[in-house]
């Protein structure tokens, strides 16, 4: 059984021991497996999700299949269309580069307030992160890296010690964790990508809060270099 398919059946295991008047608990579950295929990249920006074939795929009606499509549509990760399938939600070059300037001062923030909160069991924690990323990349492992990158950032949100501060975040790098993960590849920054990981660390580290907000600005690529690349691609494409 294939990742994806081990997951969906324990989401189907866990909605059926979960039961609510309206169902909502399948819902919630098929939103949150389409969820991670948009992230995984496993379903791409553009991509229409036709209600029918996914009902048949999953094994259920329809009806949860929409509303799982709804909640995605209010997370921004889908659009529903009129009498039409929906579709993931692909982002303008413009688009693209206004949310990363917002992840950009968020990531930065967050990295500043953890290097005046985390304790030094979170900090352990970081750097463990850290080494194991190293090892990933020396192997050229991206799909390791894309796993322990997403850890390092959660590390550092849980760190700053701010619930509301956390959940913006996830929910914008939700949305853009298959751009990132695209630019990522594409760029091949993963090395780049450690080496300013360890510059994050180091300021961490030493409770500069000052340094680590300015080392995660930099680390965070340039919107207007992103605007540029990604229009590149469009016009070789």
């Amino acid at each position: 059984m294939k990742t994806g398919e081990l997951a969906w059946a324990w989401c189907k295991v866990t909605a059926k021991h979960k039961t609510g008047l309206d169902g909502q608990p399948l819902a919630d579950g098929l939103a949150r497996q389409l969820e991670r295929e948009i992230i995984d990249g496993l379903i791409k920006p553009g991509e229409e999700l036709d209600e029918r074939r996914l009902a048949e795929r999953f094994g259920v009606s329809r009806t949860p299949i929409r509303e799982a499509l709804r909640r995605l549509d209010v997370e921004r990760l889908v659009e529903l269309r009129p009498r039409r399938s929906a579709i993931v939600r692909s982002l303008t070059a413009q688009n693209l580069a206004q949310m990363f300037e917002v992840l950009s001062g968020l990531e930065a923030f967050a990295a500043e307030c953890a290097a005046r909160r985390m304790n030094q069991q979170q900090i352990e924690q970081l750097q463990h992160i850290h080494l194991e990323t190293g090892a990933v990349v020396k192997a050229g492992d991206r799909d390791g890296f894309d796993r322990l990158n997403f850890l390092f950032h959660q590390e550092i949100y849980q760190g700053a010690g701010n619930p509301y501060l956390h959940e913006q975040l996830e929910g914008l790098r939700t949305k853009l964790a298959p751009y990132r993960r695209w630019l990522l590849r594409r760029l091949d920054r993963m090395r780049q990508s450690h080496n300013e990981h360890a510059a994050i660390l180091a300021a961490i580290e030493t409770g500069d809060g000052a340094r680590a907000a300015a080392e995660m600005r930099r680390h965070i690529c340039d919107p207007d270099r992103l605007v540029d690349f990604m229009i590149m691609e469009q016009t070789r494409g």
